[in-house]
């Protein structure tokens, strides 16, 4: 019964909370210190604040943490399922209404367009993402990894969660 309850604590805010992790708070909130008192408002701020510490979906973080505490690590897995499960049914349901009508030339022009929008939301956030870059460890640094990334990546073939990973060790001993 306690992982039902877990599973429901965090399955409604994942449906009724429209706009992600900050529209879902309240709703989490409720459910876990009204509904079924598993945390004090005072747990419930610390997790949210250690939440927002780390990067992240907000939402999932704080189901992880709250159905660990509640339920172990078996609680922590069915937290976040919940939060995830109305997203996932979603896009099943959605995949499959357009796997059926992939062949319709509406929703062949429909992801035609959508692939340049994609791109520039790509390269709006890669330039974001260097601007913070620069803005926090300086040209030099910055242009160094961007070298070095392409290098690894496209001329030496080195998997990208390698890259990533050496990326992350450079910055945590270098910067």
């Amino acid at each position: 019964m306690l992982y039902w309850n877990i599973f429901v604590a965090f399955f409604i805010p994942g449906i009724l909370g429209y706009g992600g992790g900050p529209a879902s708070i309240p709703l989490i909130e409720n459910e876990v210190v009204q509904r079924f008192g598993w945390m004090s408002v005072q747990e419930f701020s610390e997790v949210l604040a250690l939440s927002n510490a780390l990067p992240g979906p907000l939402a999932t973080k704080m189901a992880g943490y709250i159905g660990f505490e509640v339920g172990g690590i078996p609680g922590a897995i069915v937290a976040v399922f919940a939060t995830v499960a109305p997203s996932l049914i979603l896009m099943i349901l959605l995949l499959g209404l357009l796997y059926k009508y992939k062949n319709s030339p509406k929703v062949k022009r429909l992801t035609l367009y959508v692939r340049p929008v994609i791109a520039i939301l790509l390269g709006m956030m890669a330039w974001r993402f260097f601007v913070d870059s620069y803005d926090g460890i300086g040209i030099w640094q910055t242009a160094f990894l961007i070298v070095a990334g392409y290098l690894l990546l496209e001329r030496v073939k080195v998997h990208p969660a390698f890259v990533i990973a050496g990326t992350l060790v450079y910055g945590g001993f270098v910067l």
